[in-house]
């Protein structure tokens, strides 16, 4: 039996590895649009990967628009993607309707490469394939600095935590 998380109280099933720090970045293919887009495609500085089920739900999107404003204050020095199985022509329309600009899109409907790499894909337990609720922050060198497997998928990740190792990583 692999890895597990509740979903509104239900376990179920994670695809790959529990990623901790000190661990190198996994590589994936995502979209952004309809382009392949890499870890290596994004810039060598510090990262946050924000993983959600997906951005039509109101704990997604609240997660989404609280790093969005958090990332504000820390400008270039950071680089901070919101991933999703969500079409890219969604993640788009959400982040257009709702005015997010910090973060950009992750879509990992091409291959789920990152769900499984970064152990965040839900494989059993719901009659379709979701990511779950994580947060991930790497360091200019490639390697993960914070990781946070939300136990309960409907809840809210530690901001705070999440934020303060992206600022020092971005140091």
């Amino acid at each position: 039996m692999g890895r597990t998380v509740t979903f509104k109280s239900n376990p179920v099933n994670l695809a790959g590895p529990e990623l901790k720090a000190g661990d190198t970045a996994p590589n994936y293919t995502g979209l952004k649009g309809l382009d392949k887009v890499t870890l290596a495609d994004t810039p060598a500085k510090a990262r946050l990967f924000s993983v959600v089920p997906s951005l039509d739900t109101g704990v997604c999107s609240m997660q989404t628009k609280k790093f969005d404003e958090g990332l504000k204050a820390l400008g270039d020095s950071v680089a901070s993607y919101t991933v999703s199985l969500d079409l890219p022509f969604a993640q788009g329309r959400f982040c257009t309707a709702e005015n997010i600009t910090a973060m950009k899109t992750v879509s990992d409907v091409h291959d789920h490469s990152f769900g499984k790499n970064w152990g965040v894909l839900i494989e059993s337990g719901l009659p379709l394939k979701l990511l779950t609720r994580a947060v991930f922050v790497v360091d200019k060198a490639g390697k993960v600095t914070y990781a946070e497997y939300v136990p309960e998928v409907t809840s809210h990740p530690n901001y705070e935590a999440a934020l303060a190792a992206l600022t020092a990583a971005a140091k």
